[in-house]
């Protein structure tokens, strides 16, 4: 018994990579702006929607992952294939948009994170912009996966600092299970702030990102079964996660009505004298983590999909002069987010807000292809979606069609907010 769970332990650390890393680069600056946000703002009340978006993220991952494995290609590749070159290269331009959005925020965070340790960002941002390009160009696969595991594991240092902040955990253990009353779709801020965490914790990019590391990897149709379960681990361990930055948030800032913070660091500071300051650092030391980590991730998985979308070589497996489109499309997001960090007075936290709602967006429509993909037996055999799965998948696009709308009546007409 001991060493069937022994090999089985093994087999998962083994496949251990793509899944975990996709859900938990999700907790980006962005992320952890909007879940504090929803803390502080809310207290326990946004904590009930962390169970469906738990299953929703672990839906619409899986079915990335078995594609990737099936078929062994990327999104954007079955995309083109399918649907044709001109969709594609309307996806494309749109998510290379959200994702250049998604970059600023990262490097933001960098910059909030380590101003708190009085670096100044005209130093902070370009030394981490350097380095976050160096690990792609100069690294294969296997070492830049094994570096992005080690950045996710750095994610309990918000467990810890939630831990530390003394919620009140039965208020919390109730306010996770129990739905809230219909009266709250009333308040506009309230629906703002849900659509916020959805469009946070299921984003586009992460399907693209996820297909194309699976078939870097080389997971097959035979190996998938430990890849399944990567994708159910990463994806359970980011919203836990999430759980307990909104947690530590609530239990500090919203408890003693600091309801409206500016940018994620400021959650930080706000801990200091309320959680002291073990928190404030895990808390600090988390964001910074979290920036470099997506600022690492989203530009690669940008240029995955732009290449793969053009049929051109990509992967970090590759040397520059194999894939030189792929490493230059890298190089000029990861300067250009820098870029727009250190423009002084740059609106940062609009900016960071409206690319979670372009995430919200798009999302839908990169759902339904994916589930037009899934569903030919010719593409997939024995290996289509099942009703359930197919259930939650066009629920979850339904639902963030409709909160997507929502929240750009809201956006667009401010007198409704």
């Amino acid at each position: 018994m001991l060493k069937r769970w022994r090999t089985r332990i093994l087999l998962f650390l083994a496949v251990l990579g793509p899944g975990f890393i996709t859900a938990n680069v999700d907790n980006d600056p962005n992320g952890i702006f909007t879940y504090s946000q929803a803390g502080a703002q809310f207290g326990y009340a946004l904590l009930w929607t962390m169970l469906p978006v738990t299953l929703a993220l672990i839906v619409v991952q899986e079915m990335c992952a078995r594609m990737g494995a099936v078929t062994g290609k990327g999104l954007s590749d079955l995309i083109r294939e399918e649907f044709g070159l001109r969709l594609t290269i309307i996806v494309m331009l749109l998510l290379v948009v959200v994702n250049f959005g998604n970059v600023i925020g990262e490097f933001s965070g960098i910059a909030g994170s380590l101003q708190l340790f009085h670096v100044s960002k005209y130093i902070s941002v370009p030394v981490c912009a350097f380095l976050v390009w160096l690990l792609a160009v100069r690294g294969d696969y296997k070492s830049v996966e094994k570096v992005f595991l080690f950045a996710s594991m750095i994610y309990f240092s918000y467990i810890i600092a939630g831990v530390l902040a003394h919620p009140g955990w039965r208020d919390a253990a109730i306010a996770t299970i129990k739905l809230p009353k219909m009266a709250v779709l009333r308040d506009s801020s309230y629906v703002f702030m849900v659509v916020s965490v959805i469009g946070t914790t299921i984003a586009p990019w992460m399907q693209f990102y996820l297909q194309a590391s699976i078939v870097e990897k080389g997971v097959t149709k035979e190996s998938y079964a430990g890849s399944r379960l990567d994708v159910i681990v990463g994806s359970i361990f980011t919203d836990v996660v999430a759980w307990f930055i909104v947690v530590a948030c609530a239990a500090t800032l919203w408890v003693h009505g600091m309801g409206s913070i500016q940018e994620p660091a400021d959650a930080a500071e706000a801990m200091k004298p309320l959680a002291g300051s073990y928190a404030f650092i895990l808390f600090s030391f988390g964001l910074f983590n979290a920036g470099f980590f997506a600022a690492s991730v989203l530009p690669l998985s940008t240029a995955y999909v732009v290449c793969e979308g053009l049929g051109l070589e990509s992967g970090v497996d590759k040397r520059f002069h194999e894939a030189p489109f792929f490493y230059w499309l890298y190089t000029l997001l990861i300067a250009g987010g820098a870029a727009v960090v250190l423009i002084p007075n740059f609106p940062l936290i609009k900016w960071a807000i409206e690319s979670q709602a372009l995430n919200g967006i798009l999302l839908p429509v990169v759902i339904v292809l994916m589930l037009i993909l899934i569903n030919r037996k010719d593409l997939m055999g024995d290996m289509v979606n099942s009703l359930w799965f197919n259930g939650v998948a066009w629920v979850t696009a339904v639902v963030v069609s409709i909160l997507s709308v929502i929240l750009m009546v809201q956006q667009f007409w401010p007198g409704h907010h």
